[in-house]
């Protein structure tokens, strides 16, 4: 079956094929515009199916630049509190406003990321016009599966445009360029979104090649749609359509897997519990193919003893590291004692530059503890993948600007260094595994929060303790590197009896949200729909400034602007102020 990897190889040949075409017309005098082609080359199979791969490759983000990356590393996850940005305050400082929640709409950064969001959007309209424009290019059956992957896209881009922005302009393959240039940013965007899933889902096939989106993936699109509009009934349907039926697009059905480590391992990627994926590649001859937008996030200055050997920009918060925390039942306390004295997690940063220990001296953590912890961040003194045991400061750039741990999701392993790596650039950092923008797990606790909202908390509480009986049963909790086969820390996890009310329940699959996919760009967003991100980051500012002072002191999280990040100045200034409103508060 062919792979989105062999398809991306073999578009490239088409269209050069086509450009070596055309070089031998007589018509020489019409010479087209060097590297590009007509719509006449591209009103074909082959070249509709170059445009669909060029929109597939927009996932990946379009301009190099790693804040457009698709796994919102920033603006999900350091915004969210479950990270913080890394090395130190000089290096990237683009950054150290907008973690402070004082971003400037003259951020670039910003710019960028609204620049390749609706380059994806332009890529998925000039698909489906070139077929609109090509009546006898495609087959029905051709017809109905790209246009639906090009809908499919096109409803995931303008997704991200919605929840990063709120308000933005929205426009299909029907309008013409000029036309765009004067839309408001006042488009009814859920609208957009709803149409284009429910034509994904109506006419894209459910088993296709691997990385392809399928019907599946539209359909849990859709009810993550409405899941965020708050239309909970609609939500359970798909999402019950989705837990009942839903495959992979290589048609296994979907799953958790066993391992979570295989979660974010190169190996496994196109595995049962991917339900949408970014796919990577290395040896193309551009590392923009690999997960580029990872290259500033592996531990800092390892050497050869770990991945990467650079810089240290994406370390999970000591706050996250504290709710990992769990009771002697092996539940977490939900009542935010997990950042009380008492249950703070045991960190080299507090041994050493809070309590003024000698680093060769700390004891790790041997109290309760959910073993996603381990799967989540590396923690000194204990074995990172299969490189050495995490070393401590010697992986951190700076202990008071950036905290104690290093990430460990979507980390390549030592085994895989120059196999599942690109080690043609400037760092040996761009790995190969797949970004999954939704998988199953994330699945099942979204359908749980809509089973609360307007359904059933039995059925709720099967889907919390599926994620959570994965964790329990695990038999490949991170093992002591002592050769010894016990685990390497005290790992108690299980799972809930009841959810109680249903404001309990709440706050339960909330936080099992956190658990399960910190670190994979949710959190920011999770937190602004459910309307409690002023009162929780603002906690966990307060939190996290008692040791990074010079990072959060005096920072906060404004209520009423802050949910969104603000429309871009240089596309007011493109488009006009009367065309496009800034959000509220900038």
């Amino acid at each position: 079956m062919m792979t989105i990897r062999k398809t991306k190889q073999l578009g490239i040949i088409a269209l050069s094929a086509l450009v070596l075409g055309i070089s031998c017309s007589d018509e020489f005098l019409e010479v087209p515009p060097a590297a590009s082609l007509g719509d006449a080359q591209l009103g074909t199979k082959d070249g509709i199916e170059g445009l669909l791969i060029g929109t597939y490759a927009a996932l990946n983000g379009v301009f190099g630049n790693r804040f457009e990356g698709p796994n919102h590393w920033i603006t999900g996850s350091i915004m969210g509190g479950d990270a913080n940005k890394g090395t130190d305050a000089g290096d990237y400082s683009s950054i150290n406003p907008i973690q402070r929640y004082e971003t400037d709409p003259t951020s670039g950064d910003l710019n960028n990321l609204w620049r390749g969001r609706f380059e994806g959007v332009a890529r998925a309209n000039r698909v489906l016009a070139t077929i609109t424009n090509s009546p006898d290019a495609l087959q029905p059956a051709d017809l109905a599966r790209i246009s639906g992957e090009a809908r499919m896209l096109r409803g995931h881009f303008y997704f991200d445009l919605k929840k990063h922005f709120g308000n933005i302009p929205v426009f299909d393959e029907t309008i013409p360029p000029d036309e765009v240039i004067v839309l408001p940013n006042n488009g009814d965007a859920w609208a957009q979104i709803e149409a284009d899933f429910q034509y994904a889902y109506d006419n894209l096939p459910a088993v296709t090649d691997a990385g392809r989106v399928n019907k599946w993936a539209a359909a849990a699109y859709m009810g993550k749609a409405k899941l965020y509009q708050g239309k909970f009934g609609e939500a359970i349907t798909w999402f019950n359509d989705v837990i009942s039926n839903g495959v992979t697009p290589t048609g296994e059905k979907y799953a958790l897997l066993d391992n979570i480590a295989e979660i974010y391992n190169a190996e496994f990627d196109n595995h049962a519990e991917s339900v949408m994926d970014v796919e990577s590649a290395n040896n193309t001859g551009s590392t923009a193919n690999a997960n580029y937008f990872d290259d500033l996030n592996y531990p800092y200055n390892t050497g050869p003893d770990g991945p990467g050997n650079c810089c240290g920009f994406f370390q999970p918060s000591i706050e996250l590291g504290n709710s990992y925390r769990t009771g002697a039942d092996g539940l977490p306390l939900l009542d935010g004692s997990y950042n009380d004295p008492a249950n703070e997690v045991a960190n080299n940063f507090k041994w050493v530059v809070v309590d003024g220990n000698d680093e060769a001296s700390f004891v790790p953590d041997a109290n309760p503890l959910d073993p996603r912890i381990d799967f989540a961040m590396g923690r000194m003194g204990l074995p990172y993948l299969d490189w050495i045991d995490h070393p401590g400061s010697a992986w951190i750039r700076s202990f008071p600007y950036a905290g104690p741990y290093s990430p460990k999701k979507y980390i390549y392993y030592k085994s895989q260094e120059n196999t599942f790596t690109d080690g043609s650039s400037w760092t040996r950092g761009y790995a190969l595994m797949n970004y999954t923008i939704i998988r199953y797990a994330d699945v099942l606790l979204m359908a749980a929060e809509a089973e609360i909202e307007a359904g059933s908390l039995a059925t709720a509480l099967d889907y919390i303790n599926q994620v959570r009986r994965r964790a329990a049963n695990s038999e490949f909790w991170v093992k002591a590197s002592d050769g010894s086969g016990a685990n390497a820390a005290n790992y108690v996890i299980s799972e809930y009896t009841t959810l109680g009310s249903q404001e309990q329940a709440r706050e339960i699959v909330r936080f099992e949200r956190k658990l399960e996919l910190s670190g994979e760009g949710h959190r920011f967003f999770d937190l602004v729909r459910w309307g409690v991100a002023a009162e929780t980051i603002n906690a966990y500012l307060g939190y996290e400034s008692q040791y990074l002072v010079t990072k959060f002191g005096g920072a906060s999280f404004t209520a009423g602007k802050s949910e969104l990040y603000p429309i871009p100045q240089a596309q007011i200034d493109i488009q006009g102020p009367d065309v496009l409103t800034q959000n509220p508060g900038y």
